[in-house]
Order: C-alpha cells, then sequence, then structure tokens
C-alpha cells in the first residue's frame, strides 16, 4: 500500500553486536544440521532502545539466507490489556501463509484447538459453559493442556526437515497463557530442527512484573540461554552515527551524543535525526520531549494519525484507522507516508495496518495528549468497532473495546464490555485475561449505580475473580480477592456465601504456604452449622474431612470423611460426594482396609471421569497413586499416576497434573527409575505450581540426589524444603520425610548432633495414627546414623539412650503390609548394628523381608551390610559371593554411595579378584579440590574423553545433569573448558588406574 520507505535514521551498519550474533548463528547452526539432538532456547534481554529489534532483524535475515523458515510473533499491549496467545497465532499465521502444505498436514486433527489460535482454520470455537457453583460460581473444565500439546507437535512436525526459527518478541507484555504456552514448549520441545528466540524489556520488569517468576523458573533449566544485551561501547557509538550520517562525525559530537546517550542505540537515532533535522542534541530536557521532536516536526495530519495510532493499541489496522480518522484515504495515505517515512510508524508483520516502530515513541505520543483528547479518541475507536465489528479481528474485538471504553472513561459502557471480555478469555481458556477483566469490572462496578439488568453483584464478581485467579495460578491476587469479600461479607452477613469463600481461603491457604487452612475450614462449619441442607455445607465438610486426611489421620478424620459423604449424598451434591468418597477411600486403606479403600478409590475415579467435575476429578486421580505407593504397589502406583497425569492436562488442570507427576516420580524412586524420575519431576516443575507441589518435588529431588551421591544437591532440596516450611512446619507426609531427610544428610556428614537434634524434633509430638509410611524411613534414618557413627568418641556418648527412645518410637507404628514389615526388620538390625550386636542371621532375615518388594535401594543395602557381617564372622567366600552382584547392580542403578561402600568393603577384605583392582582407588585427591563424590566420578569420565551424554549413560543419570555436574567441575577447578579439565586430572594423576568404561 504504501511502497518502499527508505529508512533515516537506523544506520545502514550493523555496530556492536558482533558476540551476540555469533551466539545465535552457532545456535542456529547446532539445531540446522541432520544429527541435532533437539531444539535450543535463546532468550534476548535489554534495555528499551537497546537494540534487541535490529539485532532479531539482522539475524532473521541471515537465518533466511541460511534456508531457515523464520516466524516473528510479537506480544501486544491493548492500554494494559494483554491478548491472549498473540505472538502464537501471529507466527503460526506466517508459517501457514508461508509453507500452507506442511502446515495442513501438521496441524491435521488439530481442529478446534488449533482455531482457538487462528480461528480462520475452522469454525468459531465455542468454550464449555461451566455448571455454575453457589451464588453463580462457575466451575471451569477447559483444556488448556490440549492446546499445548497440539502447538507442541505442530512446531515439531514443521521442524521435523527444516530448520524453523520462532522469535516471540517483547515478553514483557506477554499476557499469562502466552507466558505458560512458552513455558511448556520450552520444557516439553524434544524433536525437530527449531530455534526458539524471546526478547523481553529488562528495564520494564519491576519487582511483581509477572514475567520475572517465568525468568527464574527458565534460570533453572539449563538447557534455555540468556543473552544480556549492553549499551554500546563509545567507537561502536561512533561507527552508528558515520552510518546514520554519511560521515565520519566530529569528536566532540560523538562524546556529546554518546553522553546523552548513554550508550542506548535508539537514542543515538534520535539524537542524530534531531541534528539532521538542525536541532543539537540534548536540546529537550528529557525523554519525553527527546522522542517528541520528530513527531513535532511532521505535518499535521501525520501528527493526527500518530496520536490515533496510539492509543488504538499496540497496532491499528488499516480500516480501522481509516473509519477513526475520518479522512479522505489520499490525506491519509500521505499521512502515513510522512509518519512511516519518519520511521515513527511501521507495517505490521501481516502487512494490514500499523505500529509505532519503538514503543517509547507511542508512550510518548499518548502521554501528550490531553485528558479529554484521550477519552475522545477511545470513544471514538469504541463506536467505530461496535458499529463495524469486522474491522477488528474477532478474537480480539471483546477485549480492545473494553479498553477503548476503559480508557473513554465511560463507565456503563465499560462494565459490561468487561464482563463480555472476561467471558471471552474464559472460553479460551485465558484465565490471567478473564481475571484481569474481572479486576476492572470490579472496579467499574462500583462507579455504576445502576447497572444493567443481569449484572453480577460485587461478591459474585470477586468469587468469578477469585476462581479464575486459582485457575492461572495467581494464587496471591485470589487469596486477596477472597479476603475482599470476606470484608464486604462482614458488613452484609451471609453465612452460606461467608462458608463458601473461606473454604477457598482454606485452600488457598495452603497453596500458598499461609498456614494449615485449618481455622478457615473450622470457621466455615460453625457458619453452616444449624441451617437448612445445602450444597455449601456438603462442601464444607467434605473440605474439612480432606483437611484431617492431611494433617490428623485417625480414626477421627474417618468419621468425618463417613459424615460427608452421608450428607453430601442426602443433599444430592454429587461432585461434592465424590471428593468425599475419595477422602474416606485414602483413610480406609490406611486404616487397614486395603481391599475395600483401593475399590472405593478406583470406582470413585471412574465416576469422576464420566462426570469430569474438574476439582473433584483431580483429587480422584492424584490421591489414587500416593496411596498405591503407601502400600507398597510403587510399580502400579508409578503407572496410575502417569495416567492421572494425562487426565488432569486433558482437562486443563496444569496444578493438578503438576502435583500427580510428583507422586509419580515419588514412586519411580523407590523403584529405582532415576532417569524416569527426573523427567516426571521435570514435569511437576511447572509456573504457578504451588507450595504443596513445590515441597513434594524438592523432597523427591533430596532423596534422590543423596542415593545417587550428589549430597550438595541434596542439601540444596532440604534447605528448600525448609522454607517452605513455613512457621508451623509441614503436615506430617511432608514433615517426617523432610527430616529423615536431614537426618540423612548429617550421617553422610557424620554430625550426630544435628541428627539427634532432627530426630528429637520428628519425636517432639506422638506420631499420628496411620503415619507408618513416613514413620517407619524416618526411624530407619535415625538408627542408621547411630550405626554409622559407632565407635566415634562424640558419637557414643549418650547412644544408649538415643537407640531406647527410637525403640519406643517404632513401638505402636503398625506394619500392615509386607514393606512396612520389612522396614521393621530393618530397623530392629540397624538397631542391632548401633550396638555392635547384628548377626548373619538378623541381616539374613532381614534380606528376606526386603527382596521381593521392588526396593532396589533398601535390598542392596541390605545384602551390602549382610556381606559386611558375613565377612567379620570370617565367611569371606560367602561375603564375595553376596558382594559381587551389589557392586555391580549399585552401579547400575546409580547408587553411587553404596557401589563406593561395596568397593570398599570387597578392598578391605581383600575380595577382589587379584586382576581387578579396587574400584577407584583414587577418588581423594579429587575429593581434595574441593569435589564432591560425584563430581569425581563424573571427572573420572571427562578425563576419559567421554561427552556428557555416554556419562550420562554410564552413571545412570540424565545428560542434563551430566551437564551440571561438568559445569561446576569447570568452574571448582578454575578452568574454561572441560578439556583443560581432563588435563588437569591428567597432570595432577587423579586417576592413574583409570579403567575403560
Amino acid at each position: 500500500m504504501l511502497g518502499r520507505v527508505q529508512n533515516q535514521s537506523l544506520s545502514p551498519v550493523f555496530v556492536g553486536r558482533d558476540a551476540e550474533s555469533g551466539v545465535l548463528a552457532a545456535a542456529l547452526g547446532e539445531v540446522s544440521t541432520p544429527a541435532a539432538d533437539g531444539p535450543r532456547a535463546l532468550v534476548l534481554a535489554g534495555e528499551a532502545g537497546v537494540g534487541k529489534t535490529r539485532l532479531v532483524e539482522e539475524f532473521g535475515r541471515e537465518a533466511r539466507r541460511a534456508g531457515a523458515l523464520v516466524a516473528v510473533g510479537g506480544c501486544v499491549e491493548l492500554g494494559g490489556d494483554g491478548l491472549p496467545f498473540a505472538p502464537f497465532a501471529t507466527a503460526l499465521r506466517t508459517l501457514r501463509a508461508a509453507r500452507p502444505e506442511e502446515f495442513a498436514r501438521a496441524g491435521a486433527g488439530m481442529g478446534a484447538d488449533l482455531a482457538r489460535l487462528l480461528p480462520e482454520t475452522a469454525g468459531p470455537h465455542a468454550g464449555t459453559a461451566d455448571a455454575p457453583g453457589p451464588s453463580g460460581v462457575p466451575h471451569s473444565a477447559e483444556d488448556s493442556a490440549r492446546l499445548f500439546g497440539h502447538v507442541t507437535r505442530l512446531l515439531e512436525e514443521l521442524s521435523a526437515a527444516r530448520p524453523l526459527v520462532l522469535v516471540l518478541e517483547d515478553l514483557h507484555w506477554a499476557d499469562a497463557s502466552t507466558r505458560h504456552l512458552y513455558a511448556h514448549l520450552l520444557r516439553t520441545l524434544r524433536a525437530g530442527r527449531l530455534l526458539l528466540l524471546a526478547t523481553y524489556r529488562s528495564d520494564d520488569l519491576h519487582r511483581l512484573h509477572p514475567l520475572r517468576p517465568l525468568l527464574a523458573e527458565l534460570d533453572r533449566l539449563r538447557a534455555v540461554r540468556r543473552i544480556d544485551l549492553a549499551r554500546l561501547g563509545h567507537a561502536d557509538v561512533r561507527r552508528q552515527l558515520a552510518g546514520i550520517l554519511g560521515a565520519e562525525p566530529e569528536a566532540a559530537l560523538v562524546d556529546e551524543i554518546y553522553a546523552r546517550s548513554e550508550g542506548n542505540a535508539f537514542f543515538v537515532e534520535e539524537l542524530a535525526v534531531s541534528l539532521r533535522a538542525g536541532h543539537r542534541p540534548g536540546l529537550s530536557e528529557n525523554l519525553r520531549e527527546l522522542l517528541l521532536v520528530r513527531v513535532e516536526a511532521l505535518p499535521p495530519d501525520a501528527g493526527r494519525v500518530l496520536r490515533l495510532v496510539a492509543e488504538g493499541g499496540s497496532a491499528v489496522e488499516h480500516p480501522l484507522l481509516a473509519a477513526v480518522s475520518g479522512m479522505p484515504e489520499e490525506a491519509l495515505l500521505d499521512a502515513l507516508r510522512a509518519a512511516t517515512g519518519a520511521h515513527l510508524l511501521s507495517p505490521t508483520p501481516e502487512g494490514d495496518g500499523y505500529r509505532f516502530r519503538h514503543s517509547l515513541v507511542r508512550e510518548a505520543v499518548g502521554e501528550d495528549l490531553l485528558p479529554g483528547e484521550r477519552s475522545a479518541l477511545n470513544r471514538r475507536y469504541a463506536e467505530t468497532v461496535e458499529a463495524a465489528p469486522h474491522l477488528v479481528r474477532a478474537e480480539e474485538r471483546d477485549a480492545r473495546l473494553a479498553g477503548y471504553w476503559y480508557a473513554a472513561r465511560e463507565p456503563a459502557k465499560a462494565l459490561p464490555a468487561a464482563l463480555r471480555a472476561a467471558a471471552s478469555a474464559r472460553d479460551r481458556q485465558a484465565y490471567a485475561e478473564q481475571l484481569h477483566h474481572l479486576d476492572r469490572a470490579l472496579e467499574l462496578r462500583e462507579q455504576v449505580p445502576e447497572p444493567a439488568p443481569g449484572t453480577p453483584v460485587p461478591l459474585d464478581l470477586l468469587a468469578e475473580a477469585a476462581t479464575a485467579g486459582r485457575m492461572s495460578g495467581e494464587a496471591r491476587r485470589a487469596y486477596t480477592l477472597v479476603g475482599r469479600a470476606l470484608r464486604l461479607l462482614e458488613q452484609e452477613p451471609d453465612p452460606l456465601r461467608t462458608a463458601w469463600f473461606l473454604t477457598r481461603r482454606s485452600r488457598l491457604a495452603t497453596a500458598l504456604g499461609r498456614g494449615d487452612g485449618g481455622a478457615e475450614l473450622r470457621r466455615a462449619e460453625e457458619l453452616v452449622r444449624g441451617l437448612p441442607p445445602s450444597d455449601v455445607h456438603a462442601e464444607v465438610l467434605a473440605h474439612l474431612a480432606g483437611w484431617e486426611m492431611v494433617n490428623k489421620p485417625g480414626p477421627d478424620s474417618l468419621v468425618s470423611a463417613e459424615r460427608a459423604v452421608a450428607y453430601a449424598r442426602m443433599v444430592g451434591a454429587v461432585d461434592t460426594e465424590l471428593s468425599a468418597h475419595v477422602t474416606r477411600g485414602v483413610l480406609r486403606v490406611a486404616a487397614g482396609d486395603i481391599d475395600g479403600g483401593l475399590a472405593e478409590l478406583y470406582e470413585t475415579r471412574e465416576r469422576a471421569l464420566a462426570l469430569a467435575p474438574p476439582d473433584h476429578l483431580a483429587r480422584a486421580v492424584a490421591n489414587l497413586p500416593s496411596v498405591l505407593e503407601g502400600i507398597g504397589r510403587s510399580a502400579d502406583a508409578a503407572r496410575v499416576a502417569a495416567e492421572g497425569a494425562g487426565i488432569c492436562a486433558r482437562h486443563g488442570l496444569v496444578g493438578s497434573a503438576a502435583f500427580t507427576w510428583s507422586n509419580a516420580a515419588e514412586s519411580l524412586l523407590s523403584l529405582g527409575r532415576h532417569t524416569d524420575a527426573e523427567e516426571a519431576l521435570r514435569r511437576a516443575d511447572q509456573p504457578g505450581a504451588g507450595a504443596d507441589v513445590r515441597a513434594f518435588t524438592a523432597l523427591t529431588r533430596g532423596g534422590l540426589a543423596l542415593r545417587t551421591g550428589d549430597t550438595a544437591a541434596a542439601r540444596e532440596a532440604y534447605d528448600t524444603l525448609r522454607a517452605l516450611a513455613g512457621p508451623d512446619g509441614h503436615a506430617p507426609q511432608r514433615r517426617l520425610p523432610l527430616l529423615a531427610l536431614g537426618i540423612g544428610l548429617a550421617t553422610e556428614a557424620r554430625d550426630v548432633a544435628a541428627g539427634r537434634a532432627l530426630l528429637d524434633e520428628a519425636l517432639s509430638k506422638p506420631f499420628s495414627p496411620n503415619v507408618h509410611r513416613y514413620a517407619w524411613p524416618l526411624l530407619v534414618a535415625a538408627a542408621r546414623l547411630e550405626a554409622t557413627t559407632r565407635g566415634l568418641p562424640a558419637a557414643d556418648a549418650g547412644r544408649e539412650a538415643v537407640l531406647d527412645r527410637i525403640r519406643a518410637a517404632a513401638r505402636p507404628v503398625p506394619t500392615p503390609v509386607p514393606v512396612w514389615h520389612g522396614y521393621a526388620e530393618l530397623l530392629r538390625a540397624e538397631l542391632l548394628r548401633a550396638r555392635g550386636a547384628a548377626t548373619v542371621a538378623d541381616w539374613e532375615g532381614t534380606y528376606e523381608a526386603l527382596r521381593d518388594l521392588d526396593r532396589p535401594h533398601e535390598t542392596l543395602y541390605v545384602a551390602l551390610r549382610l556381606a559386611e557381617t558375613l565377612l567379620a564372622a570370617g565367611e569371606r567366600e560367602r561375603a564375595a559371593h553376596v558382594l559381587a552382584p551389589v557392586r555391580e547392580t549399585a552401579g547400575r542403578f546409580g547408587y553411587a554411595p553404596l557401589a563406593r561402600e561395596a568397593a570398599e568393603l570387597a578392598r578391605r577384605g581383600r575380595l577382589l579378584p587379584a586382576a581387578e583392582p579396587p574400584a577407584h582407588p583414587a577418588l581423594a585427591p579429587a575429593e581434595t579440590l574441593g569435589l564432591t563424590a560425584r563430581e569425581s566420578e563424573v571427572l573420572r569420565l571427562v578425563a576419559a574423553g567421554h561427552s556428557n551424554r555416554r556419562i550420562a549413560e554410564t552413571l545412570y543419570i540424565s545428560p542434563k545433569t551430566a551437564s551440571v555436574h561438568v559445569s561446576r567441575i569447570i568452574a571448582k577447578l578454575g578452568v574454561t573448558g572441560r578439556g583443560e579439565a581432563a588435563a588437569v586430572a591428567h597432570r595432577l594423576r587423579l586417576f592413574p588406574e583409570r579403567e575403560e568404561v
């Protein structure tokens, strides 16, 4: 439409970004080879105007020349309203236009899910209406996770045969749905020649900016590399000015512009253009005035068009701009040519509209408007869109209208627009945007004295907003909204509504680590007591029973669950009855009715799958694997947990899916399937996961690290879990395993005082009924500490009293299934070992109790103790026979500490064949360099010339974990790479008898 526009401010010379361009080119090269081992991800950060967009554009040109397909999508800001999935929709449109046949094949079967991003691919997507709860509260059952999976598969297939560069610009404006999809891709993309490049404005990230949590998560992903784009140096500014001015600038001019711009590439351009227009750089006293110098130099019509575009959003379609401006077509095009020629506006990537070249200019133009002028412009936009809805895309219409009417200061029209935008966002499963519009609706509701009939009252809006906040992972915001509702209810008492909000507050408090939520539930119970039967009353009883199941398990909690089931059935609250059945099933198993409790849990899961109520479905599928693990059926638990996580994901229950993956990781750890456990932990570690999920994942990571010899990682997990505990500590199911992990760390450090202090903490309260699943491992860990430190003078003092305490604490703990009987036998043997009285028969009996229970670590440990006892008894042949498979199997499972101890026992007992050297005889010198035992193992393999993948296969860890160990070794040795690390190992002869592996 506009033809070629000559850029007069951008330097024709691209300066100062050689290092960053090299990183981008290297990443593209890595994904472009047929042997590429998966996608790459880069995050480009920098302040506004530093040159992120120019770097991306230059890289995009080089990538296209190299044969890559490049798709760019930018996050948009609609007056503070983010547009759901905007950058992905734009990028996918580019891919669809560039490769229509490939896109159609890759997107086959995605149907309405893909249409939520690209409405033109199918008919309009209709969200499933929520069944209203009390006071009209919705219970959403949308399917975000399936959409995320489709996008992942689509990108993998589109990049299977040809390199694809997907650029997401301006993540600082990203809506929560975009952030969640982006994070999902980073965790799940495994195939394809794909380079994922994102940019964000670092100086926009205030302390509470919603992008900060995601960036913190990205820092933990070793596969994601962040590039911080610094300002230009003095020499680069000189080169940039020379390119813009077409001649070598005077030194004084360079000094002045460098000082004023401080190396910001955009400011350098602005100052240079001001200079060419006859102004001295620095004429304006502040940035806004500087940015407006070129605006004020434009013809009046061009300035008018700039003001219109500034208020239209991040981008404005040409037909909409023409309608709002009311200008003749020729005059409008002339104005656009002037604004584009001055490089203030640029065409949108789709070619159907315009946007500011830099958002700072848009902000400056908008701030220069008078209040009345801004309101009038937004009113014109709103009226135009209402009269001609086709001027904007259907998926954007509600959000745009809500923003326009709000900025127009028309509360009576902005309120219904905000409610429509909230409903539209909910239908697209963009819960964060729904929350934003509901927040605005709450604000506007107070400004409209007589809203239209059917407008929700504030309490209903608060209920919907709190639900949206919890669904979007904004638990803190949801907690605040619930508090606001409860304050309103203090002024206008309504027991049922108050009880409903209290149950939500209880749940949110637990998720945020702000207490256990018990006080809220007890108050809710008091409020509904004596009222006529209701769904809310049933829900309160079900929540209370579930709370007791976690925090006070025992006979009383089972009675509460029975009451909740009966009451829910009486009032016909089917969903609530399902939740109560889950609680009752769990407690029946814990009380010893294993077959009956499991049957109830399986039946409840099937009913929940048929009815699909989101929250209660999540409880049904998440609790069953935990119960199976508790009775020693770890293989079944891992399988059922994986199935349950998939079910939760298909129903959009991302948080519940994460929780269920954490259960799967626990069972996989029990089975010794460490690679699978790490993958489950990765899936559980999602942004927005609650404190309970973070606690479980930290606990499992700690246990995994301790068993595989990474004491530093185990300590980190323990410290993280301690920090999450809060002032009152965890519920028994988290508190006892946490203390057991701490005692295990104390055993590794031979820190008897610390371990005994943790035992005192554990025994300061009597064990609750039915916590044997957590009590037995803790007591075994405490006894093992005493046995391991036997002979240390500081440890021997007071040992008998400690052993008596352990034995007394174990007496009332039941052994309802074989796995806990095996633990009881293990505790008995450890107590005897701590006194030097354990016999071969004691360890043989323990081995028989554990050998068939799918607990490889415990079984191998007992076999090691048996070999040790046989050797002490002089039965060398039997000791060698028992010990040989321990060494091999412990190494295969990745139990490095067990393998080392077995090797040391074989060396000390001279049980090795004559031709076999002791395993890793020279680890001690490596440890003197500050390396952990696992890092010493990794360095041994690095010195042998193995890749990270080979190291991972040899040590039964993931390639990512191997990479982390190598990075830590390089840092500790003070070298620049793995080659120098290997050289250090050879020079110091750390592994003189290194065997081939």
